[in-house]
This record gives C-alpha cells, sequence and structure tokens, in this order.
C-alpha cells in the first residue's frame, strides 16, 4: 500500500491537493493512506521551499502547487 503525505498548515490548497491526490488514487484503482502532516518542524524534514507538498513514499514529489490529477496518477504508479 501507498503512503501519501500531504504537508501542509491545512490550507484551502492543502485540502485540494488533497482532493486531486484522492481522486488520482482512485483512478488508479489504488489502496493508499493518506497522512496530513501540519506540523511545520516534520514539514521541513522533507526540504520543500513552499507549501502544500505532496509526498509518496517518503518522497516529495511536488511543492507549492496543486498538480494535475494525471500528474498525481504518473506518480503514484511510477
Amino acid at each position: 500500500m501507498l503512503t501519501v503525505k500531504i504537508l501542509g498548515s491545512g490550507c484551502a490548497n492543502c485540502k485540494k491537493l488533497e482532493a486531486v491526490a484522492r481522486e488520482a488514487a482512485t483512478a488508479a484503482q489504488l489502496e493508499a493512506e493518506f497522512i496530513k502532516v501540519t506540523d511545520m518542524r516534520q514539514i521541513m524534514t522533507y526540504d520543500l521551499l513552499s507549501t502544500p507538498g505532496l509526498v509518496i513514499n517518503e518522497k516529495l514529489v511536488s511543492s507549492g502547487r496543486i498538480p494535475t490529477v494525471a500528474e498525481v496518477q504518473k506518480w503514484l504508479t511510477a
């Protein structure tokens, strides 16, 4: 099972990113665990420049923007 982390303070963009990631996982018929990381110290361990950040299996794949469902799907299936 994949582990997907949404890094951010819980802002509107963080919520949008989570929705996109969930939609991508569902579309690809993948089982994934979604974790919201709001603690700044934890977020900083991922070396991202701006939130929201998307981490798949401990690898930062996106930061500072909302990727498309297709992009997230590609990362999930890579």
